[in-house]
């Protein structure tokens, strides 16, 4: 049976503004370039899961889909059809004819940092209902994978973190934005995924190397989370798990636009796992997909395919 990639999560319209310094507080910067691109963490993280999933001819295909709650607007029935057009399953997607779609405004600077602010529209109504269903409608739990990030209701994401985990599914958590969790949840996780600061409000300890990511870890280890993946940027990950600890590299890249590159790690390694591979394996080929992501503008415009991956270096 086909493995299954199950996003729950966020769906906004990302605007970016590119240009040569993000502004400082009270500040207007003139001058840059303006796009307009689908967005959302969740949004992103599954239209990555369904570019790089495993589509062949003569073996097990790995299938994405999509639990969201997007706005009945133009840019909820525009984020809808980028979705069918990815190939992800949308019939857990619901419109809330209450709510505007959620929007995210983006700037970002010469060297691809950015600053972003959103507004969460109909993301907030994400329910438990939803994800009860999308949960039921899983044939086969053991090979289910269920990626989840902070953009949504918390008390929604926690009870789909439990509900996964009490049906035996394997449960990723990209714990962004940085937010605090009913501690207990994190014994349901199988694995989860800090970058620096996230670990840090996580765990209280301060990331800045590989000795203070391994502390950090411990920590989330002894919380209850078997496998902790700590997302360093262009140092690459730092995986934790019961069998050892090490740094996975990133490939060495110019960064144009690092938007993305967190939810494109997110959804590659939610796929690699689905498909069965070791953590390392699945940690470096969720390095690569990242470190393609941030050589692009854009949030899922970015996000590249699994032949490309797969190219020689």
């Amino acid at each position: 049976m086909a493995a299954v990639v199950c996003v729950i999560g966020s769906s906004n319209t990302d605007m970016v503004i590119k240009g040569d310094r993000l502004p400082a507080p009270g500040e207007t910067v003139l001058g840059g370039t303006f796009l307009m691109n689908p967005g959302g963490k969740g949004a992103n993280q599954a239209v990555a899961a369904a570019r790089l999933a495993r589509v062949e001819p003569n073996a097990p295909s790995t299938r994405v889909a999509f639990v969201a709650t997007i706005g009945h607007d133009l840019f909820g029935h525009q984020a809808l059809e980028q979705f069918n057009r990815e190939h992800i399953r949308t019939d857990f997607i619901t419109t809330d004819a209450d709510q505007p779609s959620g929007v995210a405004l983006i700037g970002v600077d010469s060297h691809g940092e950015n600053s972003i602010m959103v507004a969460s529209g109909a993301n907030a109504k994400l329910s438990q209902e939803q994800v009860k269903t999308a949960l039921a409608a899983q044939a086969d739990p053991s090979n289910t994978v269920i990626l989840l990030q902070l953009e949504t209701p918390i008390p929604t994401v926690e009870y789909a973190i439990r509900q996964s985990y009490e049906r035996g599914m394997r449960v990723v958590l990209n714990p962004a934005p940085a937010q605090f969790l009913d501690p207990a949840v994190l014994a349901c996780l199988y694995v989860i995924t800090p970058n620096e600061t996230e670990a840090e409000l996580l765990t209280q300890v301060r990331v800045t190397d590989e000795d203070t990511a391994q502390r950090a870890a411990q920590r989330l280890h002894e919380a209850g989370v078997p496998n902790v993946v700590v997302t360093l940027g262009s140092k690459g990950a730092y995986l934790s798990t019961p069998q050892g600890a090490s740094l996975v590299a990133a490939p060495s890249v110019t960064a144009v636009d690092t938007t993305a590159a967190g939810d494109c790690f997110n959804g590659a390694l939610a796929v690699a796992i689905a498909e069965g591979l070791n953590l390392p394996d699945a940690v470096a080929f969720a390095s690569k997909a990242a470190s393609i992501s941030v050589t692009r503008l854009g949030a899922q415009s970015s996000l590249p395919y699994r032949r490309e991956v797969e190219a020689p270096s």
